[in-house]
């Protein structure tokens, strides 16, 4: 059975700086598409950050230059660094992963998800 493990969330300040991780214990990791999700309360699901097999990587609008995402294989692991964190980043932070194609970077092309990891970024 897969799954997908989150760490490293936390309450940091405006202007902080927090990174995440996410382990997978997805057997083709290596050919695996991972991002990273968000949700706020009373929000919907939405993308922040993914990177494909080969190592591209999309942002969303509201993170590009603040964020960075990164993998490393050897660890299935996949990481998303934090800078500048605005009180509206504030959210559960989800790992998903896919070994099919990814199009659109959305929700339901996903096929495996972690538990999350609450941020909290106070003002």
């Amino acid at each position: 059975q897969v799954q997908l493990v989150e760490s490293g969330g936390g309450l940091v300040q405006a202007g902080d700086s927090l990174s995440v991780s996410c382990t997978a214990s997805i057997r083709s990791f290596g050919a695996a598409n991972m991002a990273w999700f968000r949700q706020a309360p009373g929000k919907e699901r939405e993308f922040v950050a993914g990177i494909k097999w080969n190592r591209s990587t999309f942002y969303s609008d509201f993170v590009k230059g603040r964020f960075s995402v990164s993998r490393d294989d050897t660890k299935y692991a996949v990481y998303l660094q934090m800078n500048n964190l605005k009180p509206e980043d504030t959210a559960v932070y989800y790992c998903a992963g896919t070994t099919t194609r990814v199009a659109r970077w959305g929700v339901d092309e996903f096929d495996y998800w972690g538990q999350g990891t609450q941020v909290t970024v106070s003002s």
